[in-house]
C-alpha cells in the first residue's frame, strides 16, 4: 500500500512535542538545542536518548532557533524531521475492520493548521480509526500541527485523498454513516444517533461543509448554543461531537 510523502523536511519545536515523536518512532534527523535547553536534567535525558539513537545534538543560538521556529514556543529545542508519511483511505477502513464502533474525522476544507492539530489530537483521544484530509486547500501535517497536536499527528493515521467525495462514497460502502456537523441542522448532538460506525465531517473555518458534502451527509447535527457569541471553532466544536460518539458508544480504554 503506496503512503504518500510530503515533500519538504519539518521542523518540530518544543520539548513535549518531540517526546511525543520520538515515543512514536518520528524519524528525526537533527537537532538544534540551546545551552539552557542542553543543560535542562529532563531535557539532558531525552537528547542522550537522540544520540544514542546516532541523531546529530547542535548547540543554537535563541536567533537561530527563532529563524526555524513557526510559533514561538520552542522551548529551546528544534528538531529537523523526515517528511510526513500520509496514510491512504484504505488504511483507516483497515484499521474500523471487524468494529462495531469505529470514528473516523473527515476535514472538509479544514486550513488552519492549529486547529487541524487541534482535530487530530481530540481524535486520537477518543480512539478515532484516523482523520482523512484532502490534498487541495486543506491544513497539512507540519511544524504547527505536530505542536497543537501534542504529538498525536505520531500516534493516528491520517489518510490524504484527492477527492473528499468519493472517499465519503466508499467508506458508506463500508457501513459508515456520514455525519455532518452544521449551524443550520435540526437536530442536537444529544438527539442524534452517533454510535456505531461513523464518519464525522468537519467543514471550514469560514464557509462550514461544501454543499456536495451536505447531500452526502446522512444526518447533520449541530452543537446547542444559549450564549451571545459566535460558535466554538471547528476544533472546540470537534471535540464535543468525539466525546458524545464516544460516550453513546460506551467506549472505555480497556
Amino acid at each position: 500500500m503506496e503512503l504518500v510523502l510530503s515533500t519538504e523536511n519539518e521542523f518540530l519545536e518544543g520539548r513535549h512535542a518531540l517526546e511525543e515523536a520520538v515515543e512514536a518512532g518520528v524519524p528525526v534527523q537533527v537537532v538544534y538545542a540551546s545551552d539552557a535547553a542542553i543543560a535542562d536534567k529532563r531535557c539532558s535525558k531525552l537528547l542522550a536518548r537522540l544520540r544514542s539513537d546516532g541523531i546529530a545534538i547542535e548547540r543554537a543560538t535563541k536567533r537561530e532557533l527563532e529563524e526555524r521556529s513557526s510559533r514561538g514556543a520552542h522551548q529551546g529545542i528544534v528538531a529537523q524531521v523526515a517528511p510526513y508519511s500520509y496514510a491512504s483511505l484504505e488504511d483507516l477502513v483497515q484499521r474500523a475492520a471487524g468494529k462495531q464502533n469505529a470514528l473516523i474525522i473527515a476535514c472538509d476544507h479544514v486550513t488552519d493548521a492549529g486547529n487541524f492539530g487541534a482535530i487530530v489530537r481530540s481524535a486520537e483521544v477518543v480512539g478515532a480509526c484516523g482523520v482523512l484530509i484532502q490534498n487541495k486547500r486543506s491544513a497539512r501535517v507540519n511544524m504547527a500541527s505536530y505542536k497543537t497536536s501534542a504529538g498525536a499527528v505520531a500516534h493516528l493515521p491520517i489518510a490524504l485523498e484527492a477527492n473528499l467525495a468519493t472517499n465519503l462514497e466508499r467508506l458508506k460502502d463500508e457501513g459508515f454513516w456520514i455525519v455532518g456537523a452544521s449551524e443550520h441542522a435540526q437536530s442536537l448532538l444529544w438527539d442524534a444517533p452517533l454510535s456505531g460506525r461513523i464518519v464525522l465531517v468537519m467543514g471550514s473555518e469560514g464557509s462550514g461543509l461544501s454543499k456536495l458534502t451536505l447531500k452526502i451527509c446522512d444526518l447533520l447535527v449541530k452543537l446547542p448554543q444559549v450564549g451571545r457569541v459566535e460558535s466554538l471553532n471547528v476544533a472546540q466544536a470537534t471535540t464535543a461531537l468525539a466525546y458524545e460518539w464516544m460516550r453513546q458508544c460506551n467506549v472505555t480504554k480497556s
